[in-house]
């Protein structure tokens, strides 16, 4: 998810300079919600559980796509489905995304500790190669959604400032302690409205048990389309989000982003779209010297499970309560 919400910034940035071209976003029918604010955009679904499954799937697949009589590919992705597809397209220019996994590599074996191109640009080389170089230096997001009266009255309309906070991530290494993240929400919803953000049933309860206990802490997992979801979010002043999908969905409709990194590191070039680099809080290098562990998060050497437990609350609160007063 977090990577199809990158794209979103890169295209946005297209179609503002190159007006006169429209984009087909091939992409998870779940995902279109995510385009819905972009001209010249398009979305065709790929059902790639029943219609566009397996070689045979995707052969039918371009079948399609050549009725709509592109005439270049930008392979964002650059993965087996797209390879195969590039084969069946044999002829149309197609570019593919170099994902920069040996420098990735370098980096997470500390042979190269340095920032490394972020995924946004990797995403517009992309295009560059295709003859349209972007300047993603000064972008433009949509406006801020009207809430529709069912929102209104799960979030309320009082004039406190609101914060999201999506306290998961697809591995626990990626993180903030929840014991921690309590204090975080303790300490900021004394003055401020907390929408928490997350899902599945687990996740839920958890989330719920954090609603019943605090004062203008609101729960929005399980209660929200993803369309629900994107409107809320663009209301927010601000979003808390460890390294994952909901930082980079709040990035792209322009809202601030805090996050908070376990064992990976924004150097790898996944941290949020235009966001001061001190808005990401990072574990203790010192103390976790082998960070980042991996690319994702998947693995680390034992002792590391919770390194993000080196970034104090206060530090996060602190950083939200700053964020809150400044225009970046």
């Amino acid at each position: 998810m977090g990577d199809v919400a990158m794209t979103v910034p890169v295209l946005k940035a297209f179609s503002t300079q190159y007006p006169e071209v429209k984009l087909t976003v091939l992409t998870r029918e779940f995902f279109t919600p995510f385009f819905r604010d972009l001209e010249n955009v398009t979305v065709f679904p790929a059902d790639l559980k029943g219609t566009h499954k397996g070689i045979f799937g995707l052969y039918k697949l371009s079948k399609e796509l050549n009725k709509l009589k592109i005439d270049a590919v930008a392979d964002l992705h650059n993965v087996l489905r797209t390879k195969i597809l590039k084969v069946f397209l044999f002829g149309k220019p197609f570019f593919q995304i170099d994902k920069g996994r040996e420098e990735k590599k370098a980096l997470v074996s500390g042979q190269n500790f340095q920032q490394l191109k972020t995924t946004h640009q990797r995403y517009a080389d992309v295009f560059k190669k295709l003859g349209f170089p972007l300047d993603l230096s000064n972008p433009k997001f949509a406006k801020q959604v009207e809430l529709e009266s069912k929102l209104h009255s799960l979030i309320g309309t009082d004039s406190k400032k609101r914060i999201g906070i999506a306290p998961f991530a697809a591995h626990e290494s990626k993180m903030y302690p929840l014991d921690l993240m309590e204090k975080v929400i303790d300490s900021l919803s004394k003055t401020h409205k907390i929408l928490l953000f997350g899902g599945g049933k687990k996740e839920v309860e958890i989330l719920n048990g954090l609603q019943n206990k605090y004062e203008n802490v609101i729960n929005l997992a399980g209660k929200l389309s993803l369309t629900e979801e994107l409107d809320v979010i663009s209301n927010l002043d601000v979003m808390l989000s460890m390294d994952s999908g909901n930082g980079h969905l709040a990035a792209m409709l322009g809202v601030k982003v805090i996050t908070i990194w376990g064992v990976t590191h924004p150097f790898a070039g996944f941290a949020p779209f235009n966001q001061p680099e001190d808005f990401a809080l990072i574990s203790n290098r010192e103390q976790f010297p082998l960070i980042p562990t991996s690319i994702y998060g998947n693995t680390f050497p034992e002792g590391y499970e919770e390194a993000s437990r080196s970034i104090s609350p206060e530090t996060v609160v602190e950083k939200i309560k700053y964020s809150l007063t400044t225009n970046n």
